[in-house]
């Protein structure tokens, strides 16, 4: 099969050869056309002796190998063998080093890939590693207990104060106070005159009527200082007439601003005094008294029923102790 190819396709030893080929093939045109017009020589046989047979071109099955003559001598053959060999080992290198490339750029790509996820899992390990870290401190930390909001009802009873006949007159007994106490309560025995009080609600006591002492007095909200200048003051405790178990606790001065639970000691067992709100009258009948010590703050506890206490200091111009008058309401 012919060779197609262009020239410029053709390499500088198949161009050699083609020429060496072209001029064989012209000489021995030469001798033919000498032959034919009958110029023959003596020495035409040393002639063809001497010339070797023209060349055979062979070609290889592939269309893309290159011919090859009978009459090449063995170095040109073997530089072309050579030359074949060299490009064989260069495609073949080519080839190898392109692979190792391509291994090269996916094994960078899964490493990187690699080294997104490790950071991923690195992060998520620290911020486990830090709550895990945060909640061992925080249990490791002892709870502190709050500390207690004292109420100075808790502590005394209402209507404490000094003699009006001593030096600076009627003021309030800091002594019945524990010292180490007196610095958180003080805010609340002298409170500011605003202060708010709780609303007037249709059962919230308005009026207390005492008629054994001559004691018709409005009630006001709160049994702080301020509160008990002004009138009997209620313990705001919640505590109504109309609760079938509630107590409420009256506290009132004996000896100043006016002097409203004076003969509070003259209250006797079966005595009545009444409760007024809004829309009821409620009678209290007196059960019995007691004189207790300024921190007895059992006396305004609940007593399962619906009951009534009055308080106020006692002895009168002493005020070292109080007076405690028990009552239970018999009807409305």
């Amino acid at each position: 099969m012919p060779d197609k190819r262009s020239v410029d396709e053709l390499s500088i030893e198949e161009l050699e050869r083609i020429l060496a080929i072209k001029k064989r093939q012209a000489r021995q045109e030469r001798l033919q056309k000498m032959k034919q017009g009958g110029r023959v020589i003596d020495v035409e046989a040393a002639v063809r002796s001497s010339q070797s047979p023209a060349p055979k071109v062979t070609r290889p099955a592939s269309t893309g190998a290159a011919p090859q003559f009978e009459d090449e001598d063995a170095p040109t053959v073997a530089r072309k063998r050579k030359s074949d060999d060299d490009s064989l080992w260069q495609k073949f290198l080519d080839r190898f080093l392109l692979l190792v490339e391509m291994v090269a750029v996916v094994g960078l790509v899964v490493i990187g890939v690699m080294m997104l996820s490790g950071i991923d899992t690195l992060q998520r390990e620290t911020a486990q590693a830090q709550q895990l870290a945060e909640q061992q401190m925080r249990a490791s930390v002892p709870t502190i207990a709050p500390t207690p909001t004292l109420n100075i009802a808790n502590i005394v009873l209402p209507g404490g104060h000094t003699p009006p006949n001593q030096a600076g007159g009627g003021q309030f007994n800091f002594d019945e106070i524990p010292q180490h106490l007196r610095a958180q309560l003080r805010d609340q025995i002298f409170l500011p005159p605003e202060i708010s009080r709780p609303p007037i609600l249709p059962q919230t006591p308005l009026r207390l009527i005492i008629p054994d002492i001559n004691v018709d007095q409005p009630i006001v909200q709160g049994v702080d200082w301020e509160a008990l200048k002004l009138g009997v003051g209620q313990l705001p405790n919640g505590a109504t007439p109309a609760d079938p178990d509630a107590n409420i606790v009256l506290a009132a001065h004996n000896d100043i601003y006016g002097e409203i639970f004076r003969h509070l000691d003259r209250l006797k067992p079966g005595m009545y005094f009444q409760i007024q709100t809004q829309t009821q009258i409620y009678t209290y009948v007196v059960t019995g008294s007691e004189v207790v010590e300024p921190d007895a703050v059992h006396v305004m506890q609940p007593r399962g029923y619906a009951a009534a206490t009055l308080i106020s200091c006692y002895p009168y111009q002493v005020n070292t102790k109080r007076i405690i008058i028990f009552a239970e309401r018999v009807n409305t």
